[in-house]
């Protein structure tokens, strides 16, 4: 059977919280708390493969025309099947019945974005972003994340 993309439902929390969690211990994504995640399930997707959330994403407005795509994750064993892609596709889908032309976000997987319609830019044409959360991170100084953008037509 293969995965499929739903909204997030405060079910998934634990679910979210496990995988988010092991992404940030290996320094690749930013934590979240269970509450944070509880407050923020209705900006989260999951991929769902045979009842299990293997899979998830979520956008997070920073203007009035540029949301970022966040916590986007792939459980071990699930990589390499188009699930990421997936989850990309339902986020963007959001982003456009949002009616909000642009849609960033901050990786280490260039070629992932790249496959799916980005293209690389420079981290400082996001004011937004940088006075939100970069102020915030231990790495503010030393981003080593590589910034990427689509903009819809």
């Amino acid at each position: 059977m293969p995965a499929v993309c739903r909204k997030a439902r405060v079910e998934d929390v634990e679910p979210l919280y496990q995988m988010i969690q092991g992404y940030a211990e290996k320094g690749i994504m930013l934590p979240r708390s269970r509450n944070v995640l509880e407050k923020q399930i209705e900006e989260f997707v999951v991929a769902e493969w045979d009842g299990t959330v293997i899979g998830c994403g979520s956008l997070c407005q920073l203007g009035s025309d540029l949301v970022e795509i966040r916590s986007l994750g792939i459980s071990e064993g699930y990589k390499g099947k188009g699930i990421g892609s997936m989850l990309v596709d339902s986020l963007m889908a959001e982003a456009k019945r949002r009616e909000i032309p642009k849609v960033m976000a901050l990786t280490y997987e260039v070629s992932f974005f790249i496959k799916n319609g980005f293209a690389v830019v420079e981290k400082d044409i996001f004011p937004e972003k940088v006075w939100t959360d970069c102020i915030h991170c231990k790495k503010q100084h030393a981003c080593d994340e590589i910034a990427v953008l689509k903009v819809m037509n």
